[in-house]
């Protein structure tokens, strides 16, 4: 076929037949289809393109519309009066006063959180939903430690289970019977003894929600932002019912109170009360059942002690010497150990040790054998830890009173 429509001839003399006539203006017909099918695509190509480069061109002005924006702030809603709307800023905690749309005011409620521009006016009402940080401190996957796993503390391990697994698995036994089931239970003793080893159990045992945190994580800079973070993490357990909150040194935000008049120290009081008024307050607390660790007992405030709040004061103390053997035996069912190791004489040898220095103990004794690249651990070897675990923990105190 010919390639344009230029290069076909046309016999219009004389001499030409019409049928030479006929045949070389379907030449030329075809010749300018063909033409035509590729500007055709040719068209759509660009159209393409041209769109590509609109929808870029939309989005960088979009971009740059954003970035010419002044950012929006988030404010909480303190109170609605009839000269308008008492907001406090977050961060800052300034309050200001701002009128709002009659349409905007019928949907706000105080604790309501709004954004407002540089102007402290209410831009729109976000979502009432919880910090966060309370979200994070919610366990999605169960850890893997169960009551077989805890040694030397069977009496405790049946408490907690009283107190906080039976009521959630079986709560109809209370009912029957005429009682509230406990309502919460504190875990003191020495570092190292099984205290969250116990609310880990629980948490792998029941299919509650668990909720879990440090009493430091709930101390913060700004006024207010402790004890909305406590709000928070109730809401959120409230939300989550059946729900298990685990609060591991309580005594960060729940010691004695003092005269103290810094601002960290009021911060902190002010953070207590909201935990207090949420373990035993005006509403009831539904089917949350709270455990608390310390290992400073004799610094806890009398409030949070008292029944209502902890119903149950567990002392998790060192392990005894039946204790400390099976300490042993737990810790050691998956090391190959040989058969020279005697139990029983180094649950004697190890006296005044914690749970977690006798698991370090079995730990270290490992370290041992694969130094010597050996696959069975001797009873030398658990010895040998042992005096490697006492020399660190000396030199330890000895460093700590060099810098008191």
């Amino acid at each position: 076929m010919t390639d344009t429509v230029d290069e076909v001839d046309l016999p219009y003399d004389d001499d030409a037949s019409q049928q030479q006539k006929i045949e070389a203006l379907q030449e030329r017909l075809e010749v300018l289809e063909a033409q035509n099918e590729e500007m055709r695509d040719k068209l759509l190509d660009a159209n393409a393109e041209n769109n590509k480069y609109q929808q870029k061109l939309e989005r960088l002005t979009h971009e740059n519309k954003k970035l010419k924006q002044s950012p929006l702030f988030v404010a909480t809603v303190q109170e609605l009066s009839e000269d308008g709307v008492i907001i406090k800023q977050h961060g800052n905690n300034q309050e200001a006063l701002t009128e709002v749309t009659d349409e905007m005011r019928e949907d706000l409620e105080p604790d309501d959180r709004v954004a407002v521009n540089n102007s402290l006016s209410i831009v729109k009402q976000l979502d009432d939903e919880t910090d966060v940080r309370a979200r994070v401190m919610q366990v999605d996957q169960s850890p893997d430690v169960t009551f077989a796993d805890i040694g030397g503390i069977e009496a405790q391990m049946d408490e907690v289970r009283e107190t906080v697994e039976m009521p959630l698995k079986s709560p109809e036994m209370f009912e029957d019977v005429g009682i509230d089931p406990p309502s919460g239970v504190l875990l003191h003793g020495p570092p190292g003894t099984g205290k969250t080893m116990l609310a880990k159990a629980v948490a792998n045992e029941t299919d509650a929600t668990f909720i879990k945190m440090a009493g430091s994580e709930l101390v913060h800079k700004f006024i207010g932002e402790g004890a909305k973070l406590v709000r928070d993490l109730f809401e959120l357990a409230r939300q989550e019912e059946p729900a298990v909150v685990f609060i591991d040194e309580i005594d960060a935000i729940a010691a004695k109170r003092t005269e103290s008049k810094t601002s960290g120290d009021a911060e902190v009081q002010r953070t207590m009360m909201q935990l207090l008024s949420e373990m035993d307050g005006f509403d009831d607390r539904g089917e949350i059942r709270i455990i608390a660790a310390t290992n400073r007992f004799d610094m806890l405030d009398r409030a949070i002690l008292r029944p209502g709040r902890f119903d149950r004061l567990i002392e998790v103390p060192n392990p005894d010497f039946e204790g400390r053997k099976q300490i042993f035996q737990i810790h050691t069912r998956n090391m190959n150990v040989s058969d020279d190791v005697d139990f029983e004489v180094l649950a004697e040898e190890v006296q005044d040790a914690s749970g977690a220095d006798v698991k370090a103990v079995c730990t270290e004794a490992g370290m041992f054998a694969i130094r010597d690249d050996r696959t069975e651990v001797t009873m030398d070897d658990f010895r040998n830890a042992w005096e490697k675990i006492q020399q660190e923990e000396s030199e330890d105190d000895d460093i700590s009173r060099t810098f008191a």
